[in-house]
């Protein structure tokens, strides 16, 4: 279907100038209306099954940060025309929500020349015609060719996390599904999800659980399983050992939570006769994309390792470079938290933050890039990491998060979420088969996600075994 954007588009700037040519002060603005349209082929992008109309006008579209994202990009290209341009840093506000039928005008204007950087920091503003501000905050940008610069996505700058979403569904869609074992899905949200992820395209469910419980949900829920695997166990427990069982002995290649507690999922994979430990310690991984921050994050260890030592940060840091390999992140930059960025002998962090990286230099932790101590700001804040001097490959640009216990790490990738509108997935590395920890809090698109994440691991893993 083609629709017409109703609003002007302004005139581009004269070709034949340069990023050294662009002066302090120079600004430009797009101008677009938000339509019903818009927020339908957003929607499907995004992997929605909405319906978007008419009568949708004037409500509140949250996911919409993303579309006004590209409005950023274009008034950036209009700005610094014919210059191939890569992201440094972005620090974005949302203030008030986007709705259709809003007129948007987005206003980007050249506020500081970075010389020793060889950058410009650009001023964003974004307003509806009411005069409220919808987007505020700073983008620094260089030409593509300065080193330490990571490149734009084309089309532009991707704000929000549907962005990396489609990117990473359209990853996971190039492959076919796998067999995963669902471990006890006796609710709806558990069981919601396999059969999500099934229309997916991603996984072939075997669900193991309780016959009678398993129907009963279903038949009050109203979800067919006509077609699908069903393994009778007695409970949970027996739920768990059998789908281990299945996953030690090859039959599937992934296992998925349902409604049993954690704890018994993962006594079941530890367990000697599991077959599925490796040399490799066990460790949680969150896959979070903010909508201030211009790049997914991993925070780990989130879930599983209660206070890990050294050795066991060291393994946790070594399966989370192995995820960012996998969803395509070739050598990722590797912070590891604290809460200051200089190392003190009374905080143990510290010293495990010097350790990790003093082995990374010996080749003991290879594919990424460490550093540490960081403070959280320093490790995702240039603007921070500048104004404390710090000069480092990370600051700034972290894309892995390794935080000093579950605590900690635990309340930030739950603040992220629920208060940094952060999008998520989250997996478990370091056993011979990708396992899915989902959560009753998690949203449809969270459980798809990370069944995603499983299937790009399980293909990974039919060439390097872990």
């Amino acid at each position: 279907m083609t629709t017409t954007d109703p609003s002007p588009s302004p005139a581009p700037r004269p070709p034949g100038r340069s990023f050294d040519d662009i002066s302090v002060g120079e600004q430009e603005s797009v101008e677009r209306l938000l339509t019903p349209e818009n927020l339908q082929l957003f929607a499907a992008l995004a992997g929605s099954g909405a319906s978007v109309d008419a009568g949708i006008a004037g409500r509140a579209f949250a996911g919409a940060g993303a579309w006004v994202g590209g409005l950023v990009a274009a008034a950036i290209g209009d700005c610094l025309p014919g210059v191939a341009l890569a992201c440094r840093g972005q620090r974005l506000r949302f203030p008030a929500p986007v709705r259709a039928g809003d007129r948007l005008r987005v206003t980007v204007a050249v506020a500081e020349r970075r010389a020793a950087e060889g950058s410009l920091l650009l001023r964003c503003s974004c307003v509806n015609e009411a005069g409220e501000t919808v987007i505020d905050g700073e983008v620094e940008v260089a030409p593509a060719d300065v080193p330490g610069a990571d490149a734009l996505p084309e089309p532009g700058i991707h704000i929000g996390p549907d962005g990396d979403r489609r990117r990473l569904m359209a990853r996971a869609g190039a492959l076919a599904p796998i067999r995963v074992a669902v471990v006890h899905p006796c609710d709806e949200a558990s069981l919601s999800a396999a059969l999500d992820a099934r229309r997916a395209g991603l996984i072939e469910p075997v669900l193991v659980a309780p016959r009678a419980k398993l129907d009963a949900v279903a038949a009050q829920c109203g979800l067919d399983l006509a077609g699908i695997e069903v393994i009778d166990a007695a409970h949970s427990h027996a739920a768990a050992d059998r789908a281990v069982a299945l996953a030690g002995q090859g039959e599937v290649e992934a296992l998925m939570k349902g409604s049993l507690h954690t704890d018994e999922l993962m006594s079941a994979v530890l367990a000697p006769a599991s077959r599925l430990r490796t040399k490799r310690r066990i460790s949680h991984c969150f896959v979070l994309q903010a909508p201030g921050y211009p790049r997914p994050v991993i925070v780990t260890d989130a879930a599983i390792n209660l206070a890990p030592d050294l050795a066991q940060k060291a393994d946790i840091v070594r399966n989370a470079i192995e995820l960012a390999q996998v969803i395509g992140v070739p050598e990722p930059k590797v912070a590891i938290l604290a809460a200051v960025e200089t190392v003190n002998p009374a905080m143990p962090a510290t010293l495990d933050a010097a350790a990790l990286c003093k082995m990374a230099d010996r080749g003991q932790i290879t594919g990424g890039r460490l550093d540490g101590p960081l403070a959280f700001d320093n490790a995702i804040s240039l603007a921070a990491a500048r104004t404390k001097g710090i000069v480092s490959p990370v600051a700034g640009q972290a894309d892995i998060l390794l935080v000093p216990d579950l605590e900690s790490g635990n309340m930030l990738a739950k603040q992220l979420i629920y208060l940094g509108q952060a999008a998520s997935a989250g997996i478990v590395m370091g056993a011979r088969v990708p396992v899915i920890l989902t959560s009753r809090a998690d949203s449809r698109q969270a459980r798809i996600a990370s069944c995603a994440l499983a299937l790009l691991l399980a293909h990974h893993y039919r060439q390097a075994a872990p």
